[in-house]
């Protein structure tokens, strides 16, 4: 079938209306997984790292590096509150007043939960052109350890709910101005805040340029392997990072793992193994009686456990659908995640392996549409599931062996996407209330270059380097736009807080 051809996929005869616009997304459809389809098939251009040197020189001319520190409220931005309501038409209900609850603690909270507000401001801000696999929302509670496959700790971004190819600007200022705002919510000084803030963007830079000097294959081996770079006395690390909260965050993390969670979360009655309820947080599907709650059919939950399964199992490589398969159903739950994800669908699911003592725990959770795509173009999967775990699979260096991804109908008969991923797999992350000002000041740093490392595997790193140089000039510009926006974002949460009064 000639898929760059309109008039060979168009349906021939008259059609009603409701039958026109299913053919139509048929056509859309065929023209979407043909286009998917020459991408994986003829790849992407090689870079040239003497070219790109010079192009990226050349695009400060174009796109002045202070211009990225501006960020000036347009006479049309209205409705930025609307935004976040709207994303709730789509989520259960009942779940609604738990994610106000948590949004409005502080400015903070409510901007880890506000990625879909800064993103339409972001997209008319100036862009050098540059794109990466972005992050998403690259705020610096997005950040954390777990255990990469070989049981190591490592350091990486751990969230990619709204992952997609982007601007790299988009994730940094992201990433700065979450510095800015938890520097406030800490009660920092303006300059204590600005230390932070410039750790950040020169950790940034610094990186960049790093890895813009070593090899390809270099850059993608490339990790951060925490508890070797704390034994290494002599190693090279983020100012002030090595610090006992930090060691504590590691020794949480370790202790962190799939039997703590089944100790935790889960109870024996008559011999089997049981999800201990504690609603609204966590909710058994035994005790689910209303689909909207749900987002299923409860009265089908095995038929619809069973499907789940099999769906991600296909998701995943083959030699692991043989691991999967040495697990089995215990029970299930609702579970509440996050602070912005509330009241999205997710489960956690209870197996056990060779015995109580074998469990595994996954975490099902909904993936919609990025906050990215209206401004930076559709994903290229069909499935939101997928272009989650993809984009997390090109961005981390090591990650969780059972990622995956399903699609299957709701109650409604409506098509629902999901990701899966083990739920406690050695994971911890900074606890950001109790962090002094020199701890954050190493932690933006690590952050900054975790993302600078996502940035290098995924786009033009020498371009980027060659545009930021060496000097002040885009910390300077961070800085500037971090403070701004962070007045921007205190303003949008006392809008907030009166509009859910």
């Amino acid at each position: 079938m000639n898929t760059d051809s309109d008039t060979s996929l168009q349906p021939a005869g008259p059609l009603s209306q409701a039958a026109a616009v299913r053919a139509q997304r048929a056509v859309s459809l065929v023209k979407k997984i043909g286009s998917s389809i020459r991408k994986e098939v003829e790849g992407t251009p090689k870079i040239d790292r003497s070219r790109s040197l010079e192009e990226g020189k050349a695009l400060r001319k174009t796109v002045r590096r202070r211009e990225m520190g501006v960020w000036e409220v347009s006479h049309d931005r209205k409705g930025s509150i609307d935004l976040i309501f709207e994303q709730e038409k789509t989520r259960l209900p009942d779940l609604i007043p738990v994610r106000h609850e948590r949004m409005s603690a502080s400015a903070f909270a409510f901007y880890r939960a506000a990625a879909v507000i800064m993103t339409r401001d972001l997209a008319q801000s100036a862009v050098t052109g540059i794109r990466v696999q972005a992050c998403g929302d690259a705020h610096i509670s997005n950040f954390g350890i777990f255990a990469s496959p070989e049981r190591r700790l490592v350091f990486d971004i751990n969230d990619f709910d709204e992952t997609l190819p982007g601007p790299w600007e988009w994730d940094i200022k992201r990433l700065c101005t979450s510095v800015e705002i938890c520097g406030r919510d800490r009660g920092f000084s303006p300059e204590q805040r600005e230390q932070a803030v410039r750790a950040a963007a020169q950790s940034y830079c610094r990186s960049m340029h790093t890895y813009s000097e070593m090899g390809t294959l270099d850059v993608w081996y490339d990790h951060m392997d925490l508890e070797k770079m704390f034994a290494d006395t002599s190693a090279e690390t983020p100012a002030d990072i090595s610090t006992s909260l930090m060691r504590k965050t590691m020794e949480k993390a370790i202790q962190k793992n799939r039997s703590r969670a089944l100790d935790r979360l889960t109870e024996q009655v008559d011999g089997h193994t049981r999800i201990i309820s504690n609603p609204p947080l966590i909710v058994p599907f035994r005790e689910l009686s209303n689909p909207e709650e749900a987002g299923i059919d409860v009265g089908k939950a095995s038929e619809f456990l069973g499907l789940a399964l099999r769906q991600y199992r296909l998701s995943l490589p083959k030699e692991r659908r043989y691991l999967i398969d040495q697990y089995t159903v215990c029970d299930a739950a609702r579970k509440v995640v996050g602070v912005g994800s509330v009241g999205t669908r997710a489960w956690i699911i209870v197996l056990e392996g060779d015995g109580r003592h074998d469990p595994l725990i996954l975490q099902v959770k909904e993936a919609g549409p990025s906050v990215l795509e209206p401004y930076a173009g559709k994903s290229e999967y069909l499935e939101h599931g997928r272009r989650v775990i993809e984009g997390q699979r090109v961005i981390q260096t090591a990650g969780d062996i059972l990622t995956g991804w399903v699609r299957i109908p709701d109650f409604k008969g409506q098509v629902m996407d999901y990701y899966v991923r083990q739920l406690w797999d050695s994971k911890g992350s900074l606890d950001l209330e109790k962090v002094s000002q020199e701890e954050l000041i190493g932690y933006a740093a690590l952050c900054a270059q975790t993302l600078a490392h996502a940035h290098a595997k995924t786009g033009d790193r020498h371009a980027i380097a060659a545009y930021l140089g060496k000097g002040n000039a885009f910390a300077d510009a961070m800085t500037a736009f971090a403070g701004a926006y962070a007045d921007q974002n205190q303003i949008d949460y006392e809008m907030f807080l009166n509009a859910i009064n």
